[in-house]
């Protein structure tokens, strides 16, 4: 019998999200727009329904004959909406960007038998799951990546368009950003300590500036133990933008001018791209290593949806197919560190994102 998975959200991840599973498993797709869900139907085999996301007895009524929930709802709902599935008994692959600590959802994941592997998109996620894969080969002394979602074209005043759900991005810019150093926790404001970083891929060079954003995550977790043998004491994510967007964005908030954002109108053909840089450093038997892995992703014609839509929704299809096919069962939270050190997962995601045409390139360090 096919298996049938319900996608929490009709948005430009939770779109592609849903016709990637569709070629394997029944699925529908819920949410509150008629017309994201008209889009949908008319152009692959999925199902839809009309739901009030904000409601857990819409919710519960959308997923109840649902074998695996995938959610892509925005931040702002996504804790409420994560724990709306537990309570309704269903595994669940999340991917979204909540300010709230998913693991205090973990006893309710575990009563209920629930795997909730969240935190599923391309960061975190990616660099999560290589740092669960690679804690059990080698001690991480240093973990650090670099991430952002960019257009070629750079729109003045701000240089930047957004490539995910705007509130979301103004959400990386005023939530205090943690990392850490020497074992412990540093908390410094979003957009700090800016620096000048360039990247020659795909034929283009390209010179960005990177700041601090509150993009660790889960992994901050391991310093307290609750992910188990995860012990790495140096770790920073930071976010990549183009010069001149962090003074443009700290003036807004200097001066409480909103960020308007709202003018974008996401078309079928930008030119944008998605870039990533994962740095690792550590020994394993005791001799030093020191390499990295680059994802560079551009807008795809043939598809139609953007890079960063399909950097996140394909990760996410990808730990949806693990835990669809019994190749990964956790009763809990799972944050993606967990998946990576899974014996075989890491393998099965990197194989299902190289068939998508989403690449990470590993450059090993003498």
């Amino acid at each position: 019998m096919t298996q049938k998975v319900v996608v929490l959200g009709a948005g430009r991840v939770g779109k592609v999200i849903a016709a990637d599973l569709s070629k394997e498993f029944e699925v529908t797709s819920a949410d509150v727009s008629q017309s994201a869900l008209a889009s949908l139907s008319s152009s692959y085999p999925i199902n839809t329904r009309v739901t009030d996301l904000g409601s857990p007895a819409a919710i519960g009524e959308a997923i109840r004959d649902a074998d695996l929930v995938v959610c892509a709802v925005p931040g702002h709902m996504g804790f409420s909406t994560l724990k709306t599935i537990i309570e309704n008994g269903k595994d669940v692959v999340d991917i979204s960007f909540f300010a709230e600590d998913a693991l205090e959802l973990n006893e309710l994941a575990r009563q209920k038998g629930v795997t909730a592997a969240v935190d599923c998109g391309l960061a975190p996620g990616n660099p999560d799951f290589l740092a669960g894969f690679y804690a059990g080969q080698m001690q991480i002394h240093d973990f650090e990546f670099l991430v952002g979602g960019l257009h070629f074209s750079r729109s003045a005043p701000d240089q930047y368009l957004p490539t995910f759900s705007p509130s979301d991005v103004w959400e990386e810019y005023t939530r205090p950003a943690r990392y850490v150093v020497d074992g412990k926790l540093v908390t410094m404001p979003a957009l700090s300590e800016p620096e000048i970083v360039a990247f020659d891929v795909a034929g283009h060079h390209l010179v960005l500036e990177a700041f601090n954003t509150d993009g660790l995550r889960s992994l901050i977790a391991t310093m307290d133990g609750r992910i188990p043998n995860m012990l790495i004491p140096n770790m920073k994510e930071k976010t990549l933008r183009y010069p001149g967007h962090i003074g443009y964005i700290r003036e807004l908030q200097q001066t409480g001018k909103p960020w308007t954002p709202d003018a974008w109108k996401p078309a079928d053909d930008e030119d944008e791209y998605t870039l990533m840089r994962i740095n690792l450093h550590g020994f394993e038997n005791g001799q030093e290593k020191q390499f990295s892995y680059t994802l560079f992703a551009a807008w795809d014609p043939e598809t139609r949806f953007s890079s960063m839509s399909r950097t996140t929704g394909y990760t996410s299809t990808g730990v949806a197919r693990c835990v669809l096919a019994g190749a990964y069962k956790h009763a809990g939270i799972s944050p993606p560190s967990l998946i990576g050190a899974a014996p075989g997962c890491l393998d099965r995601i990197s194989a299902h994102l190289r068939e998508r045409n989403i690449v990470f390139e590993r450059t090993d360090r003498v």
